[in-house]
């Protein structure tokens, strides 16, 4: 089994369109994928529409579980609950944020701003993740991201260490920009495996919760309008 919720696609800075992108995860033998482009408040409405179309293709014609999803990205940390309730308003069945990866010029309280929102799925490569965050993060059901990303996975084994402590989720996720990007069942397990996650815990991070995630998407999806639909241009944002 093998599930990924942090993707792109050429509507942000990805390379394939997010039907194609759905199609290589299938041949990669993936169990399910969500699609989050990069988004802050002027694009959220277009990359919810867009992605939710083929998604819902992907569904009705493959059977496979693509979930909508998005990444706000590089927003000012103060607006993030806004904008999580901006984007589940939207059809967002998931909504990632970008945390303080060490790589990138994010603004210092992104991360303490997201697991402080229960409208947040997923921190993505929260870089130098404190306990404190990772303790929020457990209390309102944020799950924390190890990566396999090239420079945001530098700081997987701490991410790991403070999420365990506290009681947080992980989840392992590619961030997949091309193909290439795209797991497999050994190397997402070796990834997990030296963030120092534990043997016993391995299952839980690969599996157990991913379909914990999925199920929170597809009980989202009985309740919303699906993003793309007639229904969805209603919303008062």
């Amino acid at each position: 089994m093998l599930y990924d919720f942090h993707t792109h696609t050429y509507l942000s800075d990805g390379v394939l369109s997010p039907i194609e992108l759905i199609r290589r995860a299938m041949a990669n033998g993936y169990s399910a994928l969500g699609i989050a482009d990069h988004c802050a408040q002027g694009g959220m409405r277009r990359i919810i529409e867009e992605v939710g179309g083929d998604c819902r293709l992907a569904r009705e014609r493959w059977d496979f579980p693509a979930v909508v999803a998005v990444e706000i990205t590089h927003v000012p940390a103060s607006a993030i609950p806004q904008l999580a309730a901006e984007a589940r308003k939207l059809g967002a069945e998931l909504v990632v944020v970008h945390g303080e990866t060490l790589v990138e010029p994010v603004e210092p309280g992104t991360n303490l701003a997201a697991v402080s929102c229960p409208q947040v799925d997923i921190l993505a490569h929260p870089g130098l993740l404190t306990e404190q965050e990772a303790q929020l993060a457990a209390e309102n059901g944020v799950f924390v991201e190890l990566t396999t990303r090239q420079g945001h996975c530098l700081s997987n084994g701490l991410v790991a260490q403070q999420a365990l402590a506290a009681g947080a989720q992980l989840v392992l996720n590619s961030d997949t920009h091309q193909p290439s990007d795209l797991l497999t069942e050994h190397f997402a397990e070796q990834v997990v495996r030296a963030a120092g996650v534990p043997a016993e815990k391995i299952r839980e991070v690969l599996i157990d919760n991913p379909q914990q995630l999925l199920r929170r998407a597809e009980g989202r999806r009985a309740s919303i309008p699906e993003a793309g639909s007639p229904q969805t241009d209603e919303v008062n944002v």
